[in-house]
Order: structure tokens, then sequence, then C-alpha cells
């Protein structure tokens, strides 16, 4: 499978634009290039039926979060508070970094 073009990176602000959880936004935890998903945090809980072991004493239904699609994600700039698609700029540094489109603000510290 083609790696996926990633816009998006752990600790990012993200809302959900398709899917069930349209119009929620949370905190990404994880982001998997290769297979083009991210985990959200606290988003798109799934159940699953686990037995006893020796990690996990009690057996039962555990509730956790499940990989979103990364095209179903934006970014929400910080400054504009709004979702938006980014952009690379190079700074002075010849660091290249991640901007907003919409007001040009770094999203990358």
């Amino acid at each position: 499978m083609e790696k996926a073009k990633v816009h998006i990176k752990k600790n990012d602000m993200v809302l959900v634009i398709k899917g069930k959880e349209k119009g929620k936004s949370g905190k990404v935890l994880r982001v998997d290039p290769e297979k083009g998903k991210a985990v959200v945090e606290k988003l798109n809980f799934i159940k699953r039926h686990a037995k006893p072991s020796q990690q996990m004493r009690q057996g039962g239904i555990i509730e956790k979060e499940a990989p979103l699609t990364l095209s179903n994600l934006m970014v929400l700039c910080p400054k504009c508070n709004k979702p938006v698609r980014t952009g690379k700029k190079r700074l002075e540094d010849r660091k290249s970094v991640r901007v907003c489109k919409k007001c040009g603000d770094v999203l990358d510290k």
C-alpha cells in the first residue's frame, strides 16, 4: 500500500469532518502514515472483549479509541481556531514548518 501524505502530527488538535464523530475535536495520540490513519483522544470508541490473562487479571469488555482515516481529519489552527488546510514554508534557518493557509500562522513549534 502507498504511504499517505501526512498533514497531521502527534499532539495536533484536529476536527473530524466526516463519519459518525463529525464535528467533534480532539488531540492526536498516534499517527500511522503506512495505513493513513490517526488515533484521536476520546473519539471513535470501540468495544473489545478480552479474556483474563497475565497482563490483565480481570477479563471483560474494554473500550478504546480506534483509528480514524487521515482524510476525515482537519488541523485546528490555534490562532484562528478554525479547521484549516496546511502548507509548508521554509524559515530563515532552513527549517521547514507547516503553516495555516488562512492566517499564515506557523503550526509547528
